[in-house]
């Protein structure tokens, strides 16, 4: 499967601090970038670069708002050879929060966009790259994109930015292997310039495949996270996919070990990964914060274990 076009992203501290509000000690955000750095991916999202005027700094951590002292910070003396990425949402950042690149040590700013913010978007990524920054657009919850908006939404991408990649995000792990191609296809007929990506999320357990069926269908930009560490059921594991992909530039001992001494400590804490109400959001394609909700019920809570009520109550509200 190896294909020089290919570029690996991890984003463990970006989408893990969705479920912790980017609550990360600082120690252990470097140890987890100097490993990925040593793996030889090629871009780790270290968080948002959302507005400090829409999120509260008292609720969230500070991989919410990723100050560049900050990651100056965490990086510091470490041998870079990995680009540095963060994330602004559309509808909660603004481009003021983006420096100049020649005062800043990022490299990517990825727009993560529903399609009806699209413009709002486009705006961010031009202010990026009109600013020195590779940047990329991501369709965040794609399987609720209606065809017609999505088909404008694409053309206005290409047509409008010049950015690296559009991305394909299986928000609430609701698509199987037939519509990873269906989209996949879709994103080819409009993005001519630019690569197509796939971030996938693992409601299903599929996220992993779902990021192979892209791999094989053309996407060239592929994300991924520390032993599937993300919101509710969590993303395509990195460590997996770096096996896959059989790029002997890849140093996966160095994946392993972060995974040993950094992540799995945080499961005692966190739960993510494969769960019935997670599974249940994701077959009924919807957003999983009701899933999350029962997750963080305590375990002696029997409401936390009624799945068939979960699932029943779930599949009302998704035909009202």
């Amino acid at each position: 499967m190896y294909r020089p076009q290919i570029k690996v992203v991890d984003c463990t501290i970006r989408d893990g601090g969705l479920m912790n509000n980017s609550k990360f000690p600082k120690a252990m955000v470097r140890n987890v970038f100097k490993a990925l750095n040593d793996s030889g991916i090629d871009i780790v999202e270290l968080g948002y670069r959302n507005s400090k005027e829409m999120f509260s700094t008292s609720e969230y951590g500070p991989w919410r708002f990723c100050d560049d002292e900050l990651l100056k910070e965490v990086t510091d003396g470490i041998d870079r050879k990995v680009k540095i990425a963060v994330m602004q949402d559309a509808h909660k950042s603004i481009s003021e929060d983006v420096l100049p690149k020649e005062e800043s040590i990022v490299d990517m700013i990825r727009v993560a966009t529903y399609v009806k913010d699209v413009d709002k978007a486009i705006n961010l990524a031009n202010n990026a790259t009109d600013k020195g920054y590779e940047a990329t657009i991501n369709i965040m919850a794609i399987s609720h994109a209606l065809d017609r908006e999505l088909n404008e939404a694409l053309q206005q991408i290409e047509e409008e930015t010049d950015i690296e990649a559009c991305y394909i995000v299986d928000s609430f792990g609701a698509l199987y292997s037939e519509d990873i191609d269906y989209f996949v296809e879709k994103f080819k007929k409009y993005i001519k310039t630019k690569e197509v990506g796939i971030h996938a999320h693992n409601h299903q357990q599929l996220g992993f495949a779902n990021t192979i069926e892209g791999i094989i269908k053309g996407t060239n930009y592929l994300d991924g996270t520390l032993y599937g560490f993300g919101r509710a059921a969590g993303n395509c594991p990195l460590e997996v996919l770096v096996a896959f992909l059989k790029n002997p530039k890849f140093n996966i001992q160095a994946l392993l070990d972060v995974i040993g001494k950094e992540i799995m400590p945080l499961t005692k804490k966190i739960e993510w990964g494969y769960k019935i109400p997670y599974m249940i959001s994701g077959i009924l394609n919807i957003h999983p914060r009701e899933a999350m909700a029962i997750m963080n019920l305590p375990t002696d809570d029997p409401k936390r274990y009624n799945f068939k009520e979960f699932y029943e109550e779930m599949a009302k509200e998704d035909i009202a």
